[in-house]
């Protein structure tokens, strides 16, 4: 009787020992992945019903949960409707999460390891977990201006408090209604999603980090850093004719009016950025050698992987270049790319004294009984240029809204600096219009960046300085005067 009740004792023991293996690997082991799977509703019926923390701007919420009445418990609403949406992304149960309800879920949610003991609290009190609120820098007067300036047309707008690196204002357009997303109904949310996934304008997408653009005379200002970063003054001499032959080509570069950029073929500086002579800059390019102006524009960001917290695409220039090639370089055309955002920190740095600040979108983040778990401080990012060349520079920023192709954008009683630019891309499309500015000049509040696509409303017929400066100044003059 011994043999067989051993046998059947090692079977018990084979058959407990494999389900308490089995029941501790699906438990511990497998629990996060079992957790994620899409499959599993237990999961969607857990986070939603937790009560979501709010996205505020200015103490108001432009993303909330509301209580409903299906097994979700929590629907989420967009109160900031289209105009937040690049920022806001959208919580949805069939799509997942977006934007910033993505980048900052683990605050949201109140997932996060920083909310564990107001859980434990909550666990002992019986009180409903509650996510977090997220407070974003954005002030809901510049978001306005911003959105309203740039109407119908599709484009960004971006705006940083050149100080902090905060962002006080993020417009993309066109753009969509977070509320028809985030719906409990699969069939009215799929619906929803196949038209914005076929729309060719690509409104799910937020043009002002995700978007890459030829900057255009915009990226003059990185060569007129590097120029006066090594050994060029406002005054020093440049060649500036109608037309440039460009090296090993039977092609010349020339200026948009055909004309030369100053007496003799030649220019200063700080005129040729008042009046953006192409065919001096790219001169000046050809002599600073492609590898001073690519250093000079990494220092203002150009390469870098950023998140604000939302990721932003790096903007670059090609890394070898030709003659011809880094002519066209040096007045932002053949592959140079920029996010908005990245031009918003160009100006943003000469505004700082030539120091970079790492662009931020979170104020503060706050417990359901408002208790403070985090504040992001401002953090340098880079040294561009030194403070006497950051100087020189916003003189011939101001120069250009003064006398130049800016004036657009001058604000009475105002000191404005900026610089406009007109960016072709495409044999037959129209050019995207460009300005990027800060003020007060003197005493800077705000730093912007705006790219009109296509040349919005004027098409062919679009400068820098006629569509996208007005935009600026609208936006420049809502931070000034809140």
């Amino acid at each position: 009787m011994n043999g067989p009740i051993r046998r059947v004792a090692f079977v018990v023991a084979v058959l407990f020992t494999s389900l308490l293996i089995s029941t501790t690997w699906i438990q511990v082991i497998d629990a996060g992945a079992l957790a994620k799977k899409p499959t599993n509703v237990r999961t969607l019926y857990k986070q939603y019903g937790r009560q979501r923390g709010p996205l505020l701007v200015d103490g108001t919420s432009i993303a909330e949960s509301t209580p409903s009445k299906d097994v979700y418990k929590y629907n989420r609403k967009y109160p900031g409707g289209a105009m937040y949406a690049p920022l806001t992304g959208y919580y949805s149960v069939v799509f997942g999460a977006t934007g910033l309800e993505n980048a900052e879920n683990d605050y949201l949610s109140g997932t996060s390891g920083q909310l564990f003991y107001r859980h434990f609290s909550d666990l002992l009190t019986g009180r409903e977990a509650q996510g977090a609120q997220v407070e974003l820098t954005i002030q809901a007067k510049a978001q306005q201006a911003a959105y309203k300036a740039l109407g119908t047309q599709r484009g960004a707008v971006v705006a940083l408090d050149p100080k902090t690196g905060d962002v006080l204002a993020m417009v993309s357009r066109p753009s969509y209604d977070p509320n028809k997303l985030s719906t409990h109904s699969r069939k009215a949310a799929l619906k929803v999603s196949q038209q914005l996934n076929g729309d060719k304008n690509n409104p799910l997408l937020n043009r002002a980090v995700t978007f890459t653009y030829p900057p255009g005379s915009t990226f003059k200002l990185i060569m007129s850093a590097a120029a006066l970063s090594n050994g060029y003054t406002l005054n020093s001499q440049l060649d500036g004719p109608a037309a440039l032959p460009l090296p090993q080509t039977h092609i010349s570069l020339h200026n948009d009016n055909n004309q030369a950029c100053g007496p003799n073929n030649k220019t200063t500086l700080i005129h040729a950025l008042e009046i953006s002579c192409n065919t001096a800059f790219a001169s000046l390019g050809l002599k600073l050698g492609q590898q001073t102006v690519r250093d000079q524009a990494q220092k203002f960001g150009f390469g870098q992987q950023l998140s604000i917290p939302l990721s932003v695409s790096k903007s670059t220039i090609p890394s070898t270049l030709n003659q011809p090639q880094l002519a066209q370089s040096s007045i932002g055309q053949f592959e140079d790319k920029v996010t908005p955002l990245q031009m918003a920190m160009v100006a943003a740095g000469i505004a700082n004294n030539g120091t970079v600040m790492r662009p931020n979108l979170i104020k503060r983040v706050t417990t359901s009984d408002l208790k403070t778990i985090d504040t992001p401080q401002p953090e340098k990012l880079s040294e561009a240029v030194t403070p006497d060349v950051a100087q020189q520079l916003t003189t011939m920023m101001e120069d250009v809204v003064t006398n130049g192709t800016g004036t657009r954008a001058q604000i009475p009683g105002v000191k404005v600096a900026g610089k406009t630019g007109t960016a072709q891309h495409g044999a037959n499309n129209p050019p995207h219009a460009w300005f990027v500015s800060f003020a007060p000049a003197d005493n800077p509040q705000v730093a912007v960046a705006v790219v009109v696509e296509d040349g919005g409303h004027a098409g062919n017929e679009a400068f820098g300085g006629t569509v996208a400066a007005p935009i600026a100044k609208a936006v420049m003059e809502a931070v000034i005067n809140k």
